[in-house]
């Protein structure tokens, strides 16, 4: 485990839990549960933050030294706006990677996959290093891995809907056929879920509502924490087969006859 990374975009992180900065109940809140989360990297939404302010009781200040701050275009529901705003959270000192998002539905949240393509497309030939958000589309997956994302980041449900890994096999289908970090993103409501995600193969868990809404975040964000390097961990082991039928834990064959 030691030599087991996360890698995107050339970059090496030793967390593969990736948190939000939305939805808490106040910035020392938010800044004791990156803290307990292990968390290397941390996202901003753009269009929601005054980039101007770094003062003492701005968002900025709670944002750790050590953290990597990951611009997002949440809010966007255009590839003229996702573009706008990764231009500005990049001219603003944030970062040259950007978590991409292009929205397509406002109730759903869901993205708009097409217009994703677009942008990413046009980030990527400006040096960005994109991670786009999606839906659990193998398709979806592989046009954006190839018009040059560095990781793509399929959802496991709707965006603050808590309900854990819909569609496992999609998931699995995307895992198989990408070359790049795959990322689960959205829905995730508890430990059990981020491990489900871990085990199943993928690279890392972003979250924010799971943390940020619990009724204590700092203990949810210590128990995602574990959650996500005990998945990583049961999946580097390798699962016994599921069988129909129950297999003696202590087998008979070998013993001495008497």
């Amino acid at each position: 485990m030691v030599e087991d990374r996360l890698v995107i975009g050339g970059r090496e992180f030793t967390s593969r839990l990736l948190v939000g900065t939305g939805k808490y109940p106040d910035f020392e809140t938010m800044r004791r549960a990156h803290e307990a989360s292990g968390a290397e990297i941390v996202t901003v939404a753009v269009r929601r933050v005054n980039l101007n302010d770094r003062g003492a009781q701005s968002l900025f200040a709670f944002i750790a030294n050590r953290l990597m701050i990951l611009p997002n275009t949440a809010g966007c529901y255009s590839t003229e706006d996702a573009v706008r705003y990764a231009r500005l959270g990049r001219e603003a000192g944030l970062s040259d990677f950007v978590k991409l998002e292009v929205i397509g539905d406002e109730k759903t949240l869901f993205p708009d996959n097409e217009a994703l393509l677009q942008a990413t497309r046009i980030l990527v030939k400006e040096g960005f290093v994109v991670l786009p958000y999606t839906n659990d589309d193998p398709v979806a997956c592989k046009k954006l891995e190839d018009a040059g994302a560095a990781a793509v980041m399929p959802l496991g449900a709707p965006i603050g809907s808590g309900l854990g890994i819909q569609n496992p096999n999609n998931i699995r289908i995307i895992l198989e056929q990408s070359r790049v970090p795959v990322i689960v993103d959205a829905g995730v409501g508890t430990a059990s879920d981020a491990a489900i995600a871990m085990e199943l193969g993928a690279a890392g868990v972003l979250m924010n509502t799971g943390i940020a809404g619990a009724k204590d975040p700092v203990a949810m964000a210590r128990a995602m924490k574990l959650a996500v390097e005990a998945g990583r961990l049961a999946h580097l082991a390798g699962r016994i087969p599921k069988k129909l039928y129950a297999s003696a834990s202590s087998p008979l064959e070998g013993m001495l006859a008497k």
